[in-house]
């Protein structure tokens, strides 16, 4: 392979290590602009759901809105690697699942606490909410549909949200159970069913990212 020499000197420079071109850069713009708005939804999700699980008492709404902080912790680490190395994604992308994980065993340890406690969860309120925020998760799937395999950490936003789309979901059917039944149990395991979907989707992104860092480290 032909080398270049870098002006003042006798470094020379590979071409696929130049500077980022136009058509480069317009990329990463488009990549930037996608993940802010879809952050941007999430904290919104995180706030509006967070809110309404407190005065709703629901224990799937708290953590679906702990979900989408963590979404959103995603998104962020994703802004951080676009147009990093492919190890600078891994390394965003293992923090992302660590993150998952870590949040997914406190929504359990908050799931005994109300199991425990007693708790009184608003059905109509909890599938409301549960039914706007599947419809921003999908919003924010066709947004991310486009840059799917551009990397782990675009990888990585897509299991959150495909993940955060299907709690809701489930979240709506526990509010319609808790209504039906007059019981408390449908949220509670809805409770415990987004955090092993958290918990899941936190091991899948910890397996890419180590896929991906092998990939980086292999011979060229």
């Amino acid at each position: 392979m032909a080398l270049l020499l870098a002006p003042g000197g006798d470094h020379s420079v590979k071409p696929d290590e130049l500077e980022c071109t136009d058509a480069c850069r317009a990329t990463e713009g488009v990549d930037r602009k996608t993940l802010r708005t879809v952050l941007a939804i999430n904290l919104a999700q995180s706030l509006g759901g967070g809110v309404v699980g407190v005065l709703a008492s629901s224990a799937g709404l708290i953590g679906a809105a702990v979900d989408n902080l963590a979404d959103a912790g995603v998104y962020g680490l994703s802004l951080f690697a676009v147009g990093g190395s492919a190890a600078r994604k891994a390394r965003a992308a293992r923090v992302s699942g660590a993150i998952l994980i870590l949040l997914s065993l406190l929504l359990v340890i908050e799931v005994l606490r109300r199991f425990f406690a007693g708790a009184e969860p608003i059905g109509p309120a909890m599938m409301a909410a549960a039914a706007i925020n599947a419809g921003l998760n999908l919003v924010c799937l066709r947004l991310l549909r486009a840059h799917r395999g551009q990397g782990v950490h675009f990888d990585a936003s897509w299991i959150f949200t495909s993940n955060d789309t299907l709690v809701n979901l489930g979240i709506v059917a526990s509010g319609l159970l808790v209504m039906v039944l007059g019981s408390p149990i449908p949220d509670l395991v809805i409770g415990v069913v987004t955090a092993a979907v958290a918990a899941k989707g936190g091991m899948e992104i910890l397996e890419m990212a180590q896929e991906a860092r092998h990939g980086d480290d292999a011979p060229r």
